[in-house]
């Protein structure tokens, strides 16, 4: 979606010196599912991990709605996941993903640092959030932290995440929860906002044209909008889509 992000992988000489090698037998294999729409960050990701001898990629995604097909198919014990997916959005493949597959941790590589598009990614129950921008070293490192049971972030989202924590002990305050939206509304929603009709999310969903028309009049009442414009904006400011896909100016 949208041009190729800016991704740079700072290959450590270990990484080329390890190409060779195969994978013991007897190594424990990490399993992982690879979910991004541009082809080129796959790859990079798919020969940065492999150099490694003990992971192993078991399936690759395009869509959202893919990767919980391929998740749910494979059990994947790792899911490297881009935020800003079409068809089904990251946060919220994660959140499905780690409905069926309970196992599995998260680890979100996205273009995306701000807070809004972290605190999805945490809700969702992603186990570590990295940028594109990070070195090779971060996302390996990332694997290994998660499946020891820890948290893993890049320094600049780490240290903001501690100030915020620091600062609604110190005010005893609560972040606001959002409006909640069913997964079928959050699917139907996203899918409006890309541009599908009725009928064409009724067969991606595999629901009565009828059926869409309700969910979608929930999401207009629930959030307090009532026209397709204003989905759009809302679904581009809350980073479901990509702002360069709403098409729909901000005024």
């Amino acid at each position: 979606m949208g041009g190729s992000p800016h991704f740079r992988f700072k290959t450590p000489q270990r990484y080329l010196l390890n190409w060779q090698i195969q994978p013991n037998k007897f190594m424990s294999n990490i399993t992982v599912l690879l979910v991004d729409d541009h082809t080129i960050v796959r790859q990079g990701l798919r020969a940065l991990l492999l150099s490694e001898g003990d992971i192993s990629i078991v399936a690759e995604a395009q869509t959202g709605r893919e990767a919980v097909e391929l998740a749910s198919q494979h059990n994947p014990r790792i899911v490297i996941m881009d935020l800003a997916m079409p068809r089904l959005n990251g946060a919220e493949a994660t959140r499905q993903i780690l409905k069926a597959v309970s196992s599995a941790r998260v680890i979100v590589l996205s273009t995306y640092g701000d807070d809004e598009h972290v605190q999805q990614a945490l809700s969702a129950g992603a186990a570590a959030y990295l940028l594109k921008q990070t070195a090779a070293e971060d996302v390996v490192q990332a694997i290994r932290e998660v499946l020891n049971g820890n948290a893993y972030f890049s320094p600049a989202i780490a240290k903001r995440l501690r100030e915020q924590t620091c600062q609604e002990r110190g005010e005893g305050q609560q972040a606001r929860p959002d409006v909640e939206l069913t997964q079928r509304e959050a699917e139907v929603l996203q899918l409006i906002a890309e541009g599908y009709a009725n009928k064409q999310i009724a067969a991606e969903l595999n629901l009565s044209v009828k059926t869409v028309e309700k969910h979608r009049q929930q999401v207009m009442q629930k959030l307090g909008i009532h026209n397709i414009a204003g989905l759009v904006r809302h679904a581009a400011a809350k980073g479901i889509i990509e702002t360069n896909l709403a098409g729909v100016p901000n005024t």
